[in-house]
């Protein structure tokens, strides 16, 4: 058999034992429902008040594909905050929630400045990631990270790896991607990173904690 042909062969079985390997992956999930729904996270959260939570257009559903989502807008005075939370029962390995680096620039949004945060609650410290991005002149403050019911992460890429041991190991692989937006002004940093210290806790208990 020519050098060619086995280099042909060897693929073609790898290619074979990969797709049935992932279909097992597939086949192995258990989707995992919230014990708490998402709305019933608290409507006052670090001096901020919620408004009324709002419906996404059907065309973005579509394209979120989530479980369930939560959409909300906070005040302090005259400063809004925007909550956006999507979850996600069961995911597939290999794939990841839609990032905001991704998503932002389609939807005119440019990622001036990556950073990072880290965001202290009962007893523990998380890293969570830090955006600043402008649209037309508006620039805005971003913090997200994906929560799950046993770990917080900011890394999309260690999110996968993670993703992959879930569904081989348990089969569960419940998720969901937490996002806080607010005006890039003085004290904005300080203020997400404190809201996000309250939130964290209330979305834990969404997933039964």
């Amino acid at each position: 058999m020519s050098d060619s042909i086995t280099l042909s062969f060897t693929a073609t079985v790898a290619l074979l034992v990969g797709t049935i390997f992932l279909g097992n992956l597939t086949a192995h999930r258990v989707p995992s429902p919230l014990a708490v729904p998402l709305d019933r996270i608290s409507p006052d959260l670090a001096g901020w008040t919620a408004s009324p939570d709002q419906e996404l257009p059907q065309s973005t559903l579509h394209a979120l594909d989530a479980t369930s989502y939560l959409s909300r807008p906070y005040r302090k005075g005259s400063t809004e905050l925007d909550l956006f939370i999507a979850f996600y029962a069961q995911q597939r390995a290999g794939e990841s929630m839609h990032s905001p680096k991704h998503c932002l620039p389609g939807a005119g949004w440019e990622i001036w400045q990556h950073d990072s945060a880290l965001v202290s609650t009962r007893g523990k410290q998380y890293e969570v990631n830090k955006y600043s991005i402008q649209n037309d002149g508006k620039r805005m403050l971003m913090f997200y990270w994906y929560q799950s019911k046993s770990r917080i992460i900011a890394s999309e890429y260690l999110g996968k790896i993670m993703l992959a041991r879930d569904t081989i190991v348990t089969g569960r692989t419940a998720g969901s991607i937490v996002r806080i937006t607010l005006p890039d002004t003085p004290g904005a940093s300080e203020e997400g990173t404190a809201f996000a210290e309250h939130l964290i806790p209330q979305v834990q208990r969404c997933f039964g904690d």
